[in-house]
Order: C-alpha cells, then sequence, then structure tokens
C-alpha cells in the first residue's frame, strides 16, 4: 500500500522537485500539490493524505501557523521542509516542538547522495501515530527538598519525537538536578537553538557541551551536532565533557552509543540513563554496557514514542531495567539519583 504523500510549497519549482525526489520510492504516491496553507487546508480535507511535506516559508499563513492547526484539529505526519541553516534553526526546532516528524534542508534537495534521505523520512512518518488525544500533564518537578546523591549522574539519549520529549523530561527537572549530559540528533545549526530554547524552558541551565566543561549540579548538558562525539571523562566528581572527531557511531554523529559506553565506563552504577524516542538502533549496545555496569537504565514506551525504534531495540537486547510512559521518566531518574 503506497503512502500517499501532500507537497506543500509556494514554489512550483520546488513542488516539482520535490515530487521527483519522493517519485524514485515506488512506495511513495504524490496525490497533490498545494502553494499556499488555504489550499492544503481544503487538499487535505479532499484527499486526506498519509504524510503532508510542508515549507516553512509560504505566503500568508506561515508554515509554523499551519502545522500548529494542523495537529490540534487534524494531526498528520509532517515532514518540514526548510533551510536548516542557523537562521533557520529556531523556526525549524519551534516546528518540531509543535509536533513535525522531522526537518528536512530543501538544499538537499539538489545533492543526489543527500536528497535519498527524503523519502525515507516520509515513509517512517507515514507509520507514526499523531496524537488524536490532549498531552498528559507534564511532569511536575520535585519539591524544593531534592537533593541528588554525589557522584550522580543522567545521560540521555533521543532522535526523532526527541525535540517534545526532551522538553517533557526536562521541565520535570529541579534547579538542582543531577548533572545530564545528552546526545539529540540534529544537525550542527539547530543545537544552540535548541539548548537556548531549553535553557528559557527548564529549572536548571542547559548549555551546548564544551571540551573539558566539568560536570556540575544544576546543569544539562547538550552534545553539539556535527562533526564530534560527546563523551564523559573522569571519575567521581571530577568528571567533564570531553569532545572527539571521529568516524559515525552507529550511523550517526554524535551518537547516543558512544555518549553511553563512556558513562558505562566512568560512572558505572553511579550514572542512570534514559533512551528515548527515535528511528534506529543508536544507543541500545551502550545503553546495555550502562546496564552491564551497575546502571539503572529506562526505555521509553512504544505508546508515547513517536518512533518506537532506538528504545525498541534496547529492550529487545536486554538494556532496559524498565519500560516506562514519557511523564514517568523524569521522576524515576531523579529518584534514582536522590541522596
Amino acid at each position: 500500500m503506497s503512502v500517499r504523500t501532500l507537497v506543500v510549497d509556494d514554489s512550483l519549482t520546488m513542488q516539482a522537485l520535490i515530487r521527483r525526489t519522493l517519485s524514485v520510492d515506488p512506495a511513495i504516491e504524490v496525490v497533490g500539490t498545494a502553494a499556499s496553507a488555504e489550499e492544503a487546508r481544503a487538499k487535505i480535507k479532499e484527499l486526506d493524505p498519509d504524510v503532508v511535506t510542508l515549507d516553512i516559508e509560504m505566503p500568508g499563513m506561515n508554515g509554523l501557523d499551519f502545522l500548529e492547526r494542523l495537529m490540534r484539529l487534524r494531526p498528520t505526519p509532517v515532514v518540514m521542509l526548510s533551510t536548516l541553516t542557523s537562521d533557520g534553526a529556531e523556526a525549524s526546532i519551534a516546528a518540531l516542538e509543535l509536533g513535525a516528524f522531522e526537518c528536512f534542508d530543501k538544499l538537499a534537495l539538489r545533492r543526489e547522495n543527500e536528497a535519498i534521505r527524503l523519502p525515507a523520512l516520509v515513509r517512517a512518518a507515514s507509520g507514526t501515530r499523531r496524537r488524536l488525544a490532549p498531552l498528559p500533564p507534564k511532569s511536575e518537578p520535585l519539591d524544593g527538598d531534592y537533593r541528588p546523591r554525589d557522584n550522580a549522574l543522567i545521560a540521555v539519549g533521543a532522535s526523532t519525537g526527541g525535540v517534545e520529549a526532551l522538553i517533557e523530561l526536562l521541565t520535570g527537572f529541579p534547579a538542582n538536578c543531577p548533572p545530564t549530559v545528552i546526545v539529540q540528533h540534529m544537525p550542527a545549526s539547530f543545537t544552540a537553538s535548541f539548548a537556548a530554547r531549553l535553557d528559557r524552558l527548564c529549572r536548571p541551565s542547559v548549555e551546548e557541551a564544551r571540551a573539558g566543561a566539568p560536570l556540575q549540579v544544576g546543569k544539562v548538558y547538550l552534545a553539539p551536532g556535527g562533526d564530534r562525539h560527546l563523551e564523559v571523562a573522569g571519575s567521581g566528581g571530577k568528571r567533564h565533557c570531553r569532545l572527539l572527531q571521529g568516524p559515525k557511531v552507529s550511523g550517526h554523529q554524535p551518537s547516543v552509543d558512544t555518549l553511553f559506553h563512556s558513562v558505562a565506563r566512568c560512572a558505572g552504577s553511579d550514572a542512570v540513563g534514559a533512551l528515548l524516542t527515535g528511528m534506529g538502533a543508536d544507543g541500545a549496545e551502550g545503553m546495555l554496557a550502562m546496564r552491564t555496569t551497575g546502571s539503572v537504565t529506562i526505555g521509553q514506551d512504544e505508546a508515547t514514542s513517536v518512533v518506537y525504534g532506538m528504545p525498541a531495540v534496547a529492550h529487545r537486547i536486554g538494556a532496559v531495567v524498565q519500560q516506562l510512559p514519557l511523564r514517568r521518566i523524569a521522576p524515576r531518574l531523579l529518584q534514582e539519583c536522590r541522596a
């Protein structure tokens, strides 16, 4: 059965390019195109597509406003098309927060070796179940009596759907949370904006990880996108961030597996880990190493994952101590680290 796709872009040239890119995959059928939000709304009602590709920049109602209304009134998997530059990062992060499945670089459509990712994203998006009911209440941060035990460390990995998931997770953290290190798969131009967004929303301080930055209570460190991996180095109360160049691991750079393996080596039973929503298997083997060295490991459950990929593989290989719905993961991580 084909993935029925609607292409929404105000440029006829771009519509044709997207259609041509998707047509190489026999499992995808472009059932229509639209050049504005108004036209897209009518086409969605008429055609009931499985997936929508949506341009962020459109005349009249922009893509973000349309996405917000679509997710509220008729939840549909959406792949946003944007220029993934620093200028477009804020808008792209906002789209992911609103529930877009993924953002794809428009410029990559003209690079054959990169354009092939778009059909794969559309196919993957078609298999997701967008929320048809209101979100559950956000996790409430623990009371002011919370104090992390000495040397406690939290490590988190996420991919597709991770922007929403990490916002939900970290808004449940108190200001004096244990040092927390995170790998979220996203382009290099996104991570600074995402860290700044999290810092505004959350009680702890959130920043892009810097080489040599000491891991401190009340701080969250997000791996920078690009060509480096984030590791934890040192021991006890003198752990710090290490950024290493090198090939992709488990298909990614930075890699959750690389982070988790370093946590297993440096923290062992001091650490707790969480593997959240995401395509693929990155993080599963590293989480198994964490569990083997005494870490408590948590996987996001299928019902609350946008893509039940990474946590599913971790569960299948025995890397996960317990699977939990997203809203229960922050309380569990914090409880495991409590003094």
